[in-house]
């Protein structure tokens, strides 16, 4: 799907790592939460504590989930799935666009 209908959109930025992630969460009418948001050029490692599920929407990146020793590259309409209470090493050569979908 290319967009969100009857969705509502908090204004205010999650920002993480100086900036180099920047997203806003979006609130669906059954109340479910995503975060659409931009990872730039840099390589990063978050944490979860959800299960989450990494959609990009564009660009690419390498991902190394926890636990793991070898990288695997994700682009446009491609997902990965991070157990919760985990983390993953994310690695982008350009801005990678993607849509985070919890539980």
């Amino acid at each position: 799907m290319s967009q969100y209908d009857n969705a509502s959109v908090i204004k205010k930025a999650n920002v993480y790592f100086d900036g180099k992630c920047v997203s806003h969460t979006v609130v669906l009418a059954d109340g479910t939460k995503k975060t659409v948001g931009v990872i730039l050029p840099a390589s990063l490692t978050f944490n979860t504590g959800v299960p989450e599920i990494m959609e990009g929407v564009g660009g690419s990146c390498r991902v190394k989930l926890k636990g793991e020793t070898e990288w695997k590259t994700y682009g446009e309409g491609q997902s990965f799935n991070v157990p919760g209470n985990s983390s993953f090493d994310i690695a982008c050569d350009e801005p990678y666009h993607y849509v985070c979908h919890f539980g």
